[in-house]
């Protein structure tokens, strides 16, 4: 069975700050987040059509990416919903394009949050900005309350679904995400 927390970390290290999202991801798994089982850590350059897939099953997924200045002050996370129109890409999908992709595979996709850490120089072979330094322990404070809220919630969540989880998003035909036809 999958876990039911799923934390995707978008970003290139290799491209500045847009190292953000996988250095979080690696003090996650350098504390032993994924070692009770309950919690997924996946990394990627970009999110991509597949990643829908990866949603399957789970209760709460939390993105992670870098973001430029102005689009969020320092740290922001936010709830986000699936994209209403999905306009057709050949790669780089955005994460409510991800959710809505999901939700047009299996009827529904799983309650998420996008996690956006401020970054200011994104260049090729670049480490992280001062400004990304800072934001960077911020922004791993956030993250683990996230996954304390999301942990305390599925023990106090009274119904459990056909995956095993509470409040997780099942197919409703069968077990496994349809295929699309073309």
């Amino acid at each position: 069975m999958r876990p039911p927390l799923l934390v995707l970390a978008i970003g290139n290290p290799s491209r500045g700050d847009d190292a953000l999202g996988p250095l979080l991801l690696e003090q996650l798994a350098a504390i032993g987040t994924e070692a009770a089982g309950d919690v997924e850590l996946l990394t990627d350059f970009q999110l991509q059509i597949e990643h829908a897939l990866d949603l399957e099953g789970r209760r709460a997924v939390l993105f992670i990416d870098a973001a430029r200045p102005g689009v969020v002050e320092g740290v922001g996370l936010t709830a986000i919903q699936a994209e209403t129109r999905l306009v057709p890409v050949s790669h780089a999908l955005s994460a409510p394009a991800v959710l809505q992709v999901a939700t047009q595979l299996a009827g529904c996709a799983p309650p998420a949050w996008q996690l956006a850490v401020e970054g200011e120089c994104f260049a090729l072979a670049e480490g992280l900005s001062p400004l990304a330094q800072q934001h960077l322990e911020q922004a791993f404070e956030m993250l683990l309350d996230w996954i304390a809220t999301q942990r305390a919630a599925a023990c106090l969540t009274p119904s459990v679904s056909p995956a095993g989880w509470p409040g997780a998003c099942v197919p409703a035909q069968s077990d496994r995400w349809p295929i699309a036809d073309g």
